[in-house]
């Protein structure tokens, strides 16, 4: 990484704050901002203020870039606060980074920034989604994200701010949103089956984060897909829309003894398959949490999260209830 201070944005949430502890423990000077306060926040304030970004910046060689509205958001905030947040807050924190003469910048983007891209029809096979699928947003946040994603690009070609886009896949640790998903599989069922094709652990993203800001300056520009190492091939796209119980189960014959224990299912089919390739090569990134550790920790009776997310753990994302969303 480069020398000097790094701000990290957004450092009340999860990532944020597995960030910010990642960094201290590394014995690196960290400057945490948020609109929300807490243990890892040393400046209450919000990205779209140049003000506060100008004073956060002094000295600072790393910006990691975390503070969004998040899917979460897109039922308790109108479009306009996602604009304000995602597109102008970034647009700010980009300019003023650039004043600075910041040497890198981390932009946490999201895989949702695929949207339609990602759901083929009933029956078609499972889409094989690398950083060159089109991304087809299909909510506010998607929007905001894809349109930050841009700014990205925009502000390193007319200004040279090396940026790295980390589109991330599913990290959080509250329970699905889909109703039938939550009817039909537990949530620890949900989310081991998940590391086959659309999870990361969140200790394998800080470490995709800093790769990612000490590779940045070489790179120039980049976008990678963050994601646990799916086990599947383009071969297997056909099937895997079809049955992908057969797939797992070829690929991992003791999955049927391990899932019955906990009266555990497999998803019958898959509708994407995230390949995180161009990072592992690009950014050095080797993701630790996969399927298989999955596996081999639950025949072993032990949790297969890295201790970095069970530290962090769930930190909500609302005021007040909404929805299967907890609260702060």
């Amino acid at each position: 990484m480069t020398n000097g201070r790094v701000l990290v944005t957004g450092s009340a949430g999860h990532l944020g704050e597995a960030l910010v502890r990642v960094l201290r423990d590394q014995g690196r000077e960290v400057v945490g901002v948020d609109v929300e306060d807490s243990s890892f926040t040393d400046v209450v304030g919000s990205i779209t203020d140049r003000e506060t970004l100008r004073e956060c910046l002094r000295g600072v060689g790393t910006v990691l870039h975390t503070a969004t509205l998040h899917k979460p958001h897109v039922g308790s905030h109108d479009r306009q606060a996602f604009v304000d947040t995602n597109i102008t807050g970034t647009l700010v924190l980009l300019e003023e980074a650039v004043a600075a003469d910041v040497e890198s910048f981390v932009f946490t983007s999201t895989t949702s920034a695929f949207g339609r891209a990602l759901t083929p029809g009933p029956g078609q096979p499972a889409a094989w989604i690398t950083e060159d699928v089109t991304p087809i947003p299909k909510n506010i946040y998607g929007v905001t994200k894809t349109a930050a994603e841009d700014l990205c690009e925009l502000v390193h070609r007319e200004r040279g701010l090396p940026v790295a886009v980390l589109r991330t896949s599913r990290f959080f640790p509250e329970p699905d949103d889909d109703a039938d998903v939550r009817a039909h599989y537990t949530d620890a069922n949900v989310k081991a089956n998940e590391y086959l094709h659309r999870r990361v652990d969140i200790q394998d993203v800080v470490d995709a984060q800093l790769l990612a800001a000490e590779r940045a300056p070489r790179l120039g520009f980049g976008r990678y897909i963050i994601s646990a190492t799916a086990p599947f091939g383009p071969n297997d796209l056909a099937e895997l829309g079809r049955d992908a119980t057969a797939v797992v189960r070829r690929l991992f014959p003791e999955v049927d003894r391990e899932y019955s224990r906990r009266d555990w299912t497999l998803f019958p089919r898959m509708d994407r398959v995230y390949v995180n390739e161009r990072a592992r090569v690009e950014l050095g990134w080797t993701p630790r949490y996969d399927f298989r550790h999955v596996l081999d920790s639950i025949a072993a009776d032990a949790d297969p999260r890295s201790p970095l997310a069970r530290t962090v753990g769930a930190k909500g994302y609302h005021s007040v209830p909404t929805g299967i969303y907890t609260v702060r």
